[in-house]
C-alpha cells in the first residue's frame, strides 16, 4: 500500500511534537495490593496514611467477602475541588479517584469519623460490589481478556461489559446503599446508616404524607427531579439496606451482595435466591414497615407539646444557604435552588410574601447552593461560585443586581462579616486542610490567619456584633464536634487559643449566629435525635433548648427579642418559617433504626475495622518514586465486533490496550467482509486510534462503522486515513467554557467525499484541515434534560487540498437561548453562515445540507437537526453551495416524567417533544445559483435506561421542506441511540 508524502509529512511532525508530553506526570507509592499516584511533593504528609488506609479495608473486606482483587487496585489522589469526593470503578481496572479536601458538613449529612479513613471503606465497596466474579462472568472475563467497558462506537460492547461485570450494571442505590451501610458499621457505627438526617428525610415524608418511590420511579424520577436529586440514591439504599439487615439478618445482606460461587449474576435475581422474595415485593414491605416506625417516632416527639410556627413563603424552597434579614425593608436574603429554575441569590418579602431573583449563581451546590455573607450598611452580598469545584468569591448589589467577580479560585467558603472593620472572614480548603482567612475591602487579596491540624476542621463561623469574637464548630478526627469561641484580636496576633462553649459528642453544632446584642448564640442540632434549635447565654454558659420540631429546624436567625427566623425542612425542601424565642423543658427522643439492628443483631458491633495506623506500611511498600503511565499500558480486553461497510458486514476483533490512570487508550478494530461482490482491496477494515490527554491520533484503512449495518447515514468510506487531532480548554469554569480543536487528515484511494456520503471525488487524495474555536456559556436547572438558557459561539476556518489546490473556508455558529415561564421549557435562536474560496463546480469547495442526519440506530446525538449541516425535510447532502446562511428557531416544550414506566432493569424516565423551523439560503451571492429553503418540524425523544447504567434515546421526527419552484418534500426519521 503506497501512501502519498503529501498525508504522510505534516502528520509525522505533529505526532513526534506529541510525543514530547508522553512523560509521567505522577509519583507513586506501590505494594502487592495497590499502586497509589499523587502529585508531588505537596500531596506528601497523606500520603503514609492514605496507603495504610486503602490496605486495611481491603484486609477487612477480604475476610468478611472473602475478597482478592482481579488486579493491583490504583488510587489517585488531588485536590481538584474544596471539599472532599471521590469515586470508584472496577472497569477496565479497579481504581478509585479520591479528593483530600475536607468533608461537606452542611446539615450533617454524612457524618463520619477521618475522611480518608471513612471514604475508602466505603470506596472500597464499590470496588469489590463490581470486581468479584464467580461463574459466567469470571468465565467470560478470561475468554476476552479483561472487563469491557460499553462503549458507544461498537454496541456489541453492551453486551459484553454486562458479561464481564453483570453485579456493575446494578443501580445506584444498590451500590451506595451497601457502601454506606458497611462504611457505618466499619466505623463502629458512626455513619450515614445511623444518621439523624436520614430518620429526618423519612420521618418527614411520613409527616407530610409524602410519596414513596419504587424501584422504577426512584431511578427514573426521584434522583432527577426531587431536590436532593442523585443523594436519594444513598438514603433509599441505605435504608432500604438496613431494613434487610434488621429484618433478616446482616450476614444474608452480605450474602446478597457478595459475588460468592453458585450466586446469580443479575442483582435482582440474587435477591429473590437469597431472600426468597421478589426485590419488588421486599422493597414494598419496607415501605408499609417504614411508615409505621417513623409513624412512632412522630408519636414520641408528640408525647410533649410542639413548637409553633408561622410559614414566611408559599412554597418549599429547595435548597437554601444561610438566611439573612433586612430590618428595613423585612425581606429575606438567601441563596436557594430548587428543581425548574437556575439556582440563584434570591430576595423575600416577608410582607407579600414573594420571592425575586437578585441574580444566578453559578456552580450551586446540594443543600448549601452557596455561601454568602450581607452587609447591610451597603446592601451587598458576598457569595461563592463553582461551590462543587475551586470557588470563587463574588459580591452583588441587592437592589441593583450588578454583580462583580473578586477573587478567582479563592478556595473560601462559611464566609461571615464583620461591621467593625468592614471585613470578611471564611474558611479556606487547601491541600487537605483548614484555614481561617481574613479579607479586608477592597476584597481582592486574603490574609492567612491560622491553619488546622490535618483531622480538625472549622466551619459556620460567625462574627460578633462588636467584631471582638468569633465562634464555630470544631470537628475533630474521631468526629466529635464543639461549639468553640475565639477572640479575633489573639488570631490576628497569631494566638490561636479558643474556649469550648459545648461539646455536643458527635452531633454537629449547625449554624450558629450571635444575636444583635451578642449576648447569645444560636444555632442547631440532632442533640437529641432531632434537629431543634438551641440558644447559648454567653455569660452565664447556658445552653438551652427553643423548640421540639416534628421534621427538624435549621439556619435560625434572631429578628426580635421574643422571635426567630428558621428554616424548616420539608420533602421538597426548606421552609422559612417564623418561631418563638422561648425556652422548652423537654422534648421527644427518636428511635434511630441503626440502633435497632445493634440490638436484634449485635454482629454488626463486630464489623469494626482495624485503625490503619496498625498497618506498617514500609513493609508493605515495594517502590516509591516517579510513575509513567506509557510504561504500564496494557491489553484491557479483546472481542469480537460486527461492522457495516458499504452495503455489506464485516466480522472482526477489537483490541483494546490503556494505562491503569486511563490516560492512555489505544484501541484497533480489525474486521473482513466475506462478500465476494467487493473488490478484494476493500474487504479488510482497520481502524486505529490513540489518545492521551489533549492528544488524539487515528489512522484507517477502509474504515468501516458497526451503525452503517443499519444507515441511513454512512461513514465507511473507502482509501486510508492518517490523523491528529488536538483539542485544548482555554477556561473550564463551567457552565462558562471556551476551547479550541485542530486536526490535520490526510485521505487516499478516496471515492466520495468524507462526510458527505452522496458527494463524488474528484481527486483521490486529500489533505485537510480545521481550526474550530468554541465558547459558550450555558445553564440548565435542577431536573432539567436539555439546555435551557445561555449562548454558544463557534468559529471554524478550515481548508481543502487537493491535485495541488487549496479550498480555504470558514463557517460560523452562533446560538442564543432563554428560559420560559414555563419549568424546563426554553426558546433558541440557532444560526450558521459560511464561506469557501473556490469554484462551485469543486465538491471540495461546497458546504452540502440535508436530513435529520441520524441513523436508524445510532451513537450521535440525537438532536442532530440542530447541527448547522443538517435540513430535515430534504434528503443528505441535497442542498449544497459555497457560501450559506441559515436561521433555526426552536421551542422545547416541558418534558413529560414517567413516575414507573417499564422495569428495574428497562425503564423510560421522560419524554421530550421539540418544534423548530429553520430557513437556509447557499450561494447568496449569485442570482443563478442561488437556492432558498425553508422547513419546519418536530422530534420527540424517548429516554430509556438499560441496566439502571447505559442510556439510550427512542427518537421520532418528522419535517417538511420546502424550496422554490419545487414540490414540498418531506421526511420521517426514527432512530435509536446507544449510549
Amino acid at each position: 500500500m503506497r501512501i502519498n508524502r503529501e498525508v504522510l509529512l505534516p502528520f509525522l511532525f505533529l505526532m513526534c511534537i506529541s510525543i514530547t508530553s508522553l512523560r509521567g506526570q505522577f509519583y507513586g507509592l506501590e505494594t502487592e495490593q495497590q499502586t497509589l499516584l499523587y502529585f508531588g511533593e505537596i500531596h506528601n504528609m497523606l500520603v503514609p496514611h492514605t496507603a495504610r488506609c486503602v490496605e486495611n479495608s481491603l484486609n477487612f473486606h477480604r475476610k468478611l467477602f472473602n475478597y482478592t482483587p482481579s488486579e493491583k487496585i490504583t488510587v489517585l489522589l488531588h485536590d481538584f475541588n474544596d471539599y472532599g469526593n471521590a469515586g470508584a470503578d472496577a472497569v477496565p481496572t479497579n481504581n478509585i479517584v479520591m479528593g483530600i479536601a475536607p468533608s461537606r458538613y452542611v446539615y450533617d449529612t454524612s457524618p463520619s469519623n477521618e475522611r480518608i479513613n471513612a471514604t475508602m471503606n466505603h470506596e472500597m465497596v464499590h470496588v469489590l460490589a463490581m470486581d468479584k466474579a464467580a461463574g459466567s462472568d469470571a468465565f467470560y472475563r478470561s475468554l476476552f481478556f479483561g472487563k469491557v467497558p460499553a462503549t458507544p462506537d461498537n454496541a456489541l460492547s453492551i453486551l459484553y461489559a454486562y458479561l464481564t461485570t453483570p453485579r456493575r450494571y446494578a443501580p445506584r442505590w444498590y451500590h451506595e446503599g451497601i457502601a454506606v451501610f458497611m462504611e457505618t458499621w466499619m466505623a463502629g457505627g458512626l455513619g450515614r446508616a445511623q444518621s439523624a438526617y436520614d430518620e429526618m428525610v423519612f420521618r418527614t415524608m411520613v409527616l407530610d404524607n409524602s410519596h414513596f418511590y419504587d424501584l422504577v420511579g426512584l431511578e427514573s424520577e426521584g434522583t432527577q427531579i426531587d431536590f436532593q436529586v442523585g443523594v436519594n440514591s444513598y438514603l433509599y439504599g441505605t435504608r432500604f439496606m438496613s431494613y434487610l439487615a434488621y429484618n433478616y439478618t446482616p450476614e444474608e445482606l452480605i450474602r446478597w451482595v457478595d459475588r460468592s460461587p453458585g450466586s446469580k449474576a443479575y442483582f435482582g435475581n440474587a435477591f429473590a435466591d437469597v431472600f426468597g422474595s421478589d426485590i419488588n415485593v421486599a422493597w414494598g414491605q419496607w415501605i408499609a414497615w417504614e411508615k409505621e416506625f417513623q409513624q412512632e417516632n412522630l408519636e414520641a416527639i408528640r408525647r410533649f407539646p410542639l413548637s409553633s410556627e408561622r410559614p414566611l413563603t408559599n412554597k418549599a424552597l429547595g435548597s437554601v444557604s444561610r438566611v439573612y434579614h433586612n430590618n428595613h425593608e423585612n425581606k429575606l436574603y438567601a441563596a436557594i435552588r430548587y428543581p425548574g429554575q437556575v439556582a440563584h441569590l434570591a430576595a423575600i418579602d416577608l410582607e407579600e410574601r414573594t420571592v425575586e431573583k437578585i441574580c444566578d449563581v453559578k456552580g450551586a451546590a446540594l443543600y448549601y447552593v452557596s455561601s454568602i455573607a450581607y452587609d447591610s450598611l451597603s446592601g451587598t452580598i458576598f457569595y461563592t461560585t463553582d461551590n462543587n469545584d475551586l470557588r470563587d468569591l463574588q459580591m452583588v448589589n441587592v437592589h441593583s443586581g450588578e454583580s462583580q467577580k473578586l477573587i478567582d479560585e479563592i478556595r473560601v467558603g462559611d464566609l461571615a462579616y464583620n461591621y467593625q472593620d468592614q471585613s470578611l472572614w471564611g474558611i479556606r480548603h487547601y491541600n487537605g486542610l483548614s484555614a481561617i482567612v481574613q479579607i479586608s475591602p477592597p476584597y481582592t487579596e486574603w490574609n492567612y490567619i491560622y491553619s488546622w491540624p490535618y483531622g480538625q476542621d472549622l466551619f459556620d463561623i460567625d462574627i460578633s456584633p462588636d467584631g471582638k469574637y468569633m465562634s464555630g464548630a470544631l470537628i475533630d478526627i474521631k468526629g466529635d464536634q464543639k461549639l468553640i469561641l475565639m477572640n479575633i484580636d489573639s488570631l490576628q496576633n497569631e494566638n490561636m487559643q479558643y474556649d469550648v462553649l459545648f461539646d455536643f459528642g458527635k452531633d454537629t453544632p449547625a449554624n450558629f449566629v450571635f444575636s444583635s446584642d451578642g449576648q447569645f448564640l444560636y444555632g442547631t442540632s440532632y442533640y437529641s435525635g432531632v434537629s431543634n434549635v438551641f440558644r447559648y447565654e454567653l455569660a452565664r454558659q447556658d445552653m438551652s433548648i427553643l423548640t421540639n420540631c416534628q421534621s427538624g429546624y435549621f439556619r435560625p436567625l434572631p429578628v426580635s427579642e421574643d422571635s426567630l427566623l428558621v428554616v424548616r425542612y420539608s420533602g421538597d425542601g426548606f421552609i422559612p418559617v417564623m418561631i418563638a424565642n422561648d425556652p422548652i423543658e423537654k422534648v421527644g427522643a427518636i428511635r434511630f433504626l441503626g440502633n435497632e439492628i445493634t440490638k436484634k443483631h449485635p454482629v454488626v458491633t463486630e464489623w469494626i475495622a482495624a485503625s490503619p495506623a496498625t498497618i506498617n506500611i514500609d513493609s508493605l511498600t515495594i517502590s516509591r518514586d516517579t510513575y509513567n503511565t506509557f510504561n504500564h499500558i496494557g491489553l484491557s480486553s479483546l472481542y469480537p465486533v460486527v461492522e457495516g461497510y458499504k452495503e455489506y458486514p464485516a466480522f472482526g476483533l477489537r483490541f483494546n490496550l490503556s494505562d491503569p490512570v486511563g490516560l492512555h487508550a489505544i484501541n484497533l478494530t480489525a474486521s473482513c467482509s466475506p462478500n465476494t461482490q467487493l473488490p478484494g482491496n476493500e474487504r479488510l477494515h482497520l481502524d486505529l486510534g490513540y489518545k492521551y490527554l489533549d492528544w488524539e491520533l487515528f489512522a484507517a484503512y477502509n474504515p468501516a462503522s458497526f451503525y452503517d449495518l443499519f444507515g441511513p447515514t454512512k461513514t465507511s468510506q473507502k482509501g486510508y486515513a492518517l490523523g491528529i487531532q488536538y483539542e485544548k480548554n482555554l477556561i473550564f469554569d463551567r457552565p462558562k467554557i471556551m476551547d479550541y480543536r485542530i486536526n490535520l487528515v490526510g485521505w487516499g484511494g478516496l471515492e466520495r467525499l468524507p462526510g458527505y456520503q452522496n458527494i463524488g471525488s474528484t481527486s483521490d487524495k486529500l489533505l485537510s484541515a480545521e481550526f474550530a474555536f468554541n465558547y459558550q456559556y450555558i445553564r440548565r436547572s435542577l431536573g432539567a434534560v436539555d439546555d435551557e438558557k445561555g449562548f454558544q459561539w463557534q468559529i471554524v476556518p478550515s481548508g481543502n487540498y487537493a491535485d495541488k489546490i487549496l479550498y480555504p473556508r470558514i463557517h460560523t455558529t452562533f446560538d442564543y437561548g432563554f428560559s420560559l415561564p414555563l419549568n424546563h421549557s426554553s426558546i433558541w435562536l440557532r444560526s450558521a453562515a459560511g464561506y469557501s474560496y473556490g469554484k462551485r463546480e469543486e465538491p471540495f469547495a461546497n458546504y452540502y445540507f440535508g436530513g435529520f442526519g441520524n441513523n436508524w440506530v445510532d451513537h450521535n446525538t440525537e438532536k442532530r437537526y440542530r447541527e448547522y449541516y443538517s435540513f430535515p425535510g430534504v434528503g443528505l447532502n441535497a442542498i449544497g453551495g459555497t457560501d450559506f446562511a441559515k436561521l433555526m428557531l426552536e421551542w422545547n416544550l416541558p418534558p413529560i416524567r414517567f413516575r414507573n414506566v417499564g422495569y428495574a432493569s428497562l425503564y423510560a424516565p421522560w419524554l421530550r417533544t421539540t418544534l423548530f423551523t429553520s430557513g437556509i439560503s447557499t450561494n447568496l451571492g449569485s442570482e443563478t445559483y442561488r437556492r432558498l429553503a425553508g422547513n419546519a418540524g418536530i422530534q420527540m425523544d424517548l429516554k430509556i435506561k438499560l441496566l439502571s447504567h447505559l442510556n439510550a434515546t427512542f427518537s421520532l421526527g418528522f419535517a417538511i421542506a420546502w424550496k422554490e419552484s419545487e414540490k414540498i418534500s418531506d421526511e420521517f426519521m426514527i432512530s435509536l441511540k446507544i449510549l
